[in-house]
């Protein structure tokens, strides 16, 4: 209230103003509960105890069950934070939300897309500014609408970079393969089914990753003796190598062979591959342990003969494949399986004969 002549009077505060059953005292009082509440749960709260080696320990044994992790950093705020810093692998299920799951996981190392096939150029950047470094392994067996440009982007900012899974790839051309060349760190690469690669792709891979230890070149149709014999000329750590249904011959086998570190070979499929083949195996790999000759269809008896000619054993024809513990030969000729101990070591080969029908 105002008075002309006093001025504007002061309210003397009544009773009911500081009552407790006012609207305004019980909002105080909520409040005051709520700053207890708050309080007593910063004292009380035990999680927050816990160091974060001990979280990660406890994070590292909940495999079983992926949900089993997302639930566990819905705890508290540090689980949340803690959470984000232990996942090493993501496999993501749509490829719009990369950027969100990428900034939220920001040690991630192997990054699976295999579900998401709808990869672009634009994604492989987001992947290549975001991860960077951390990044050792990724996965685009099944992700398609992506070329030499993301590749490349993904190589030079992704420089730690040491698995790529490139299956099914049947657009990448030899662009694509010198891009991946400068992966100077590569150890394991995929290229099942990438039809379109051809011979000089192939060769700037084998002149730009010396450190290949595995390469799969499954249905790589456009390799042949050349591209193959570059793999294992340049590439002396190979361990494991698949050349199933290329088109190669003979000729790239000698340098194959003479592989210090080949454990796995798997010329499935390769119609080129003959009798004269197995009579190059008497050259010997010694560090050779399975060798898979399967559906060669020029591969017969007078090959097999071949191998033990001289000796009239099989087994003492392999000696000098000293580490070999299995050979298929499924599909090549008409016979049974037989099993024998050559050496003393215990070795088990195994030729598994097509039976014709005709």
């Amino acid at each position: 209230s105002y008075s002309p002549s006093l001025g504007p009077k002061l309210l003397r505060p009544c009773f009911f103003c500081f009552s407790s059953s006012t609207p305004f005292a019980k909002l105080a009082k909520l409040e005051a509960m709520k700053k207890q509440k708050s309080t007593n749960e910063f004292i009380f709260n035990h999680f927050e105890l816990l160091s974060e080696e001990i979280v990660f320990a406890i994070l590292d044994r909940l495999n079983e069950n992926p949900l089993d992790k997302k639930s566990f950093s819905l705890v508290c705020k540090s689980f949340y934070a803690i959470e984000s810093r232990h996942r090493k692998t993501l496999k993501p299920l749509r490829s719009e939300h990369l950027t969100a799951i990428l900034n939220r996981y920001p040690y991630v190392t192997h990054l699976d897309l295999s579900l998401c096939p709808r990869i672009s150029d634009n994604s492989l950047t987001v992947i290549s500014f975001v991860c960077k470094k951390m990044l050792r392994s990724i996965d685009l067996s099944r992700s398609k609408f992506f070329s030499h440009v993301g590749l490349s982007n993904l190589v030079m900012n992704c420089s730690n970079l040491v698995e790529i899974d490139l299956s099914n790839a049947t657009e990448l051309r030899d662009s694509a393969a010198a891009a991946i060349a400068e992966a100077k760190n590569l150890e394991k690469l995929w290229l099942a089914r990438c039809k379109s690669i051809t011979d000089i792709g192939i060769g700037c891979i084998a002149v730009g990753c010396r450190k290949l230890r595995l390469i799969s070149l499954k249905w790589c149709l456009g390799i042949g003796d050349l591209g193959v014999g570059l793999i294992a000329v340049k590439c002396k750590e190979i361990c494991s190598l698949d050349l199933s249904y290329l088109p190669i011959t003979n000729k790239c086998l000698p340098p194959i062979l003479k592989l210090q570190y080949l454990e796995d070979l798997v010329l499935e499929g390769c119609f080129g591959i003959d009798d004269d083949s197995l009579a190059v195996l008497k050259q010997g790999c010694k560090s050779l342990k399975t060798l898979d000759m399967s559906s060669c269809h020029n591969v017969s008896h007078v090959g097999l003969s071949s191998l033990t000619s001289g000796t009239g054993c099989l087994a003492d024809s392999l000696q000098k494949l000293s580490m070999l513990q299995s050979i298929k030969l499924d599909g090549c000729l008409q016979g049974r399986s037989q099993e024998f101990d050559p050496g003393g070591a215990n070795f088990v080969l195994m030729l598994s004969y097509k039976i014709n029908s005709s």
